[in-house]
């Protein structure tokens, strides 16, 4: 069995491709911008990109035990780390 076909590969391929959808639905439908005043983002993304973005970034966005932030601050750190991920991705791609 290659070594791409090993189900931990597969699902960090998946994870990439899910967070490359959410950031692309981010950048079609959001303004950044738009960010300092609070996004609705349910009502930005379209219903067909809503479960991925929503899995994505909800699961960026999770709270911690005494993590003090708001939702858009979680939110808006979930967006940098959707982007360093793509980028981290790509970069290793392009590498490889």
């Amino acid at each position: 069995m290659s070594s791409n076909k090993e189900p931990a590969a597969l699902a960090m391929r998946i994870g990439v491709v899910a967070a490359e959808a959410a950031l692309a639905s981010f950048a079609r439908n959001l303004d950044v911008d738009d960010l300092e005043d609070g996004v609705d983002f349910e009502g930005a993304i379209g219903p067909a990109e809503w479960p991925v973005f929503s899995l994505v970034i909800d699961t960026l966005a999770e709270a911690g035990p005494g993590d003090s932030r708001s939702l858009d601050e979680r939110r808006a750190d979930a967006l940098n780390d959707l982007a360093r991920i793509c980028m981290a991705a790509k970069n290793r791609v392009g590498a490889a």
